[in-house]
């Protein structure tokens, strides 16, 4: 049995950008959230999450050494910081639209923790 979870009850973020181009950083409170984020927070299901803001690419890189995930997601910025009319220029915000996302953790001795 399992049950749905949002991001930020396990993990934080952190955001940064480079011209129209946004990177997330995505890190477990606890090491053994992990596996978890590995196994569920895919770069496909990622650029899904933000297809809404015209991500047309997303890249995740996994920083085993960290216990972190880092996402690179191109086109989300209306252009970047020169050239945006969006309020939040460098996108720092979507930093906690990736941690309202959903997964499922394990509640049985077997399932994902």
């Amino acid at each position: 049995m399992s049950t749905l979870i949002k991001l930020h009850e396990i993990a934080h973020a952190r955001a940064g950008d480079k011209g129209n181009r946004l990177n997330i950083s995505l890190i477990p409170y606890d090491p053994v959230h992990w596996p978890l984020l590995l196994e569920q927070v895919s770069a496909e299901k990622v650029k899904a999450w933000f297809a809404h803001r015209g991500a047309t690419q997303v890249v995740r890189y996994e920083l085993p050494n960290l216990q972190a995930l880092n996402f690179v997601i191109d086109n989300v910025l209306e252009g970047g910081v020169n050239t945006s009319l969006n309020l939040d220029k460098h996108g720092k915000s979507n930093s906690f639209r990736l941690l309202d996302m959903s997964i499922q953790i394990g509640t049985k001795k077997g399932d994902s923790q």
